[in-house]
């Protein structure tokens, strides 16, 4: 109940924050999230000094103004408190605190002072909490916020309505819940930022049936808690939805994630949702970049390799500007099947996914494990680099299976998806799902999506999955051969049985049923000639007036 009424609360938070955006004429602004994610971030890390600061030295938990209390420590006492902290604690002084701008809001130029104070606290905190590129710049936790506020003379006041809002809310209650109720508040902070806006790298957010589906039979339940020193890894994270159910699987503190994505906004939230989930130590991994072009992780010269792989691509992205630089020989190791040609036709396709997926194969460790969104052609396709992509994970017996998920699962897009699950360790038997017919339409805004039952649904695929069993018209268990012999295909529905049931008949039995046969049939035909005379009878009645 006390968590329930705090993600109400704090949602409110976020819809007042919305609402100060709106009333500045920023509402549904391209900077919108910035300010919003930001500012939720900012709020987040001065709570969370708080607690830990109260943590380390009870008696700031017995003072009416814990604020007051650190402002008066000394320098040294200051530093000893901070190196107490955990690392996922932002360093912050005493002039950082929301306390301090909330009583300093009359200040004149206010917001350059509001600026000034997150700016301060990402110049501190540069090593631990700074995103990088792939050229090796950082992305910093804070822009200057007001800067976004065209009007000048409207800026202050913008600022101090932040304040107001932030000086009432607290996130010291929460700061010991679990990952489950993080990744609710992270969704609703993120909902109408993190969506396909049609450009030429758009964003879905994956759901959370999906990440949960990929987690759970990426470690089993009987191996959580025994997994450890596991590299993480996701390619093209988003916002790290699916990485961040894959810690929580294993174990934040048994696992570090590594991550690139193309997208800034997505690195950022990446951060946050690192931030939120006590994940601190995997942010100095976070990169902006190309990473078909620029893969930024690696081990001496050589690309990394690693022992969890994650991946919900984009499957339409235009790479027509840089196609070429990877078609060159010293990639034909990586992408082993081939780069897919640009259509010629611009409203066609292009196969990115297929980059993606190779990608991954290729930065798999030996024994390593993977899970895929592929659009579910790609389990079918009988020809080109799809077929050889299959082929690869067949001959190389590096398959645990595939998952055909329903129609619509993603609500932003209308492509059939199939989680593609990768196991270099499985040289026994696949499993094969056909959970197509699973699930209830439900509607979302102006698009149609399909959300599975998390107790009976979810849970059926990888309670199947994981114990290899072979149900009727839903999963079948088959061998890598019986793959290669029905021509590489993953597909569920190609090896279910065609079942014809019969009935033993006595042959007076079967005299009987031909007699009733034969009975009804001169019935109907009797029928059929009485209805013929009456038609004719009717016609002879009838005068032309």
């Amino acid at each position: 109940m006390v968590t329930q009424d705090f993600e109400k609360r704090t949602r409110q938070l976020i819809d007042n924050l919305k609402g100060i955006c709106a009333s500045y004429g920023l509402g549904n602004d391209g900077n919108e999230f910035k300010i919003i994610t930001q500012v939720f971030l900012y709020k987040f890390l001065n709570d969370k000094f708080a607690f830990e600061a109260k943590r380390i030295d009870t008696s700031l938990s017995k003072t009416d103004n814990w604020e007051l209390a650190i402002a008066q420590l000394s320098a040294d006492q200051l530093e000893m408190l901070q190196l107490q902290m955990g690392p996922d604690t932002a360093r912050l002084k005493p002039e950082h605190f929301i306390a301090h701008l909330f009583s300093n809001q009359n200040a004149s130029e206010f917001a350059k002072l509001f600026d000034d104070t997150l700016r301060d606290i990402a110049i501190t905190n540069n090593d631990i909490f700074a995103v990088k590129t792939d050229g090796g710049a950082k992305v910093t936790l804070f822009d200057r916020l007001s800067e976004y506020i065209t009007d000048e003379s409207k800026r202050d006041n913008f600022c101090r309505a932040i304040i107001n809002i932030l000086v009432e809310f607290s996130f010291e209650r929460i700061f010991t819940q679990k990952f489950d109720f993080y990744a609710a508040l992270f969704e609703y902070l993120i909902k109408d930022y993190n969506k396909d806006s049609g450009g030429k790298y758009a964003e879905y957010y994956t759901p959370h049936a999906v990440a949960k589906i990929m987690a759970s039979i990426l470690v089993p339940e009987e191996q959580r808690g025994k997994v450890t020193n596991a590299s993480c890894y996701d390619p093209s994270s988003g916002s790290g939805t699916l990485l961040m159910n894959l810690a929580h699987a294993i174990g934040e503190q048994r696992c570090t994630i590594f991550s690139q994505d193309i997208s800034q906004k997505s690195s950022s939230l990446l951060r946050l949702n690192l931030i939120l989930n006590n994940l601190v130590h995997s942010i100095p991994n976070i990169i902006q970049g190309n990473t078909l072009l620029h893969p930024y992780h690696r081990e001496g010269k050589a690309l990394k390799k690693f022992d969890y792989i994650v991946s919900n691509p984009p499957f339409k992205m235009d790479f027509s500007d840089f196609r070429n630089e990877l078609d060159t020989k010293d990639q034909h190791e990586r992408f082993f099947a081939g780069v897919p040609n640009i259509p010629k036709q611009a409203t066609d396709k292009m196969a990115i996914y297929q980059l993606f997926l190779q990608h991954i194969i290729y930065s798999l460790k030996p024994g390593g494990k993977a899970a895929v969104v592929v659009p579910t052609g790609f389990i079918t396709a009988q020809s080109g680099i799809d077929r050889k992509i299959r082929e690869r994970l067949v001959d190389n017996k590096m398959l645990a299976g595939v998952v055909s998920m329903p129609s619509n699962i993603f609500a932003t897009t209308g492509t059939n998806v199939s989680i593609l699950f990768i196991d270099d360790s499985n040289k026994g038997d696949v499993v094969l799902i056909d959970a197509s017919s699973l699930g209830t339409k439900v509607k979302d805004g102006k698009n149609q999506k399909t959300v599975l039952s998390e107790e009976e649904e979810e849970d059926r695929i990888i309670t199947t999955f994981n114990t290899k069993e072979a149900v009727e018209d839903f999963s079948v268990v088959v061998s890598y051969d019986e793959i290669a012999a029905k021509n590489y295909s993953l597909s569920a529905g190609q090896y279910f049985e065609v079942r014809i049931e019969y009935t033993d008949l006595t042959p007076q039995k079967y005299a009987a049923k031909m007699q009733d046969f034969t009975d009804n049939l001169d019935r109907l035909f009797k029928e059929s000639s009485e209805l013929e005379q009456e038609i004719r009878k009717q016609l002879e009645v009838l005068r032309y007036e």
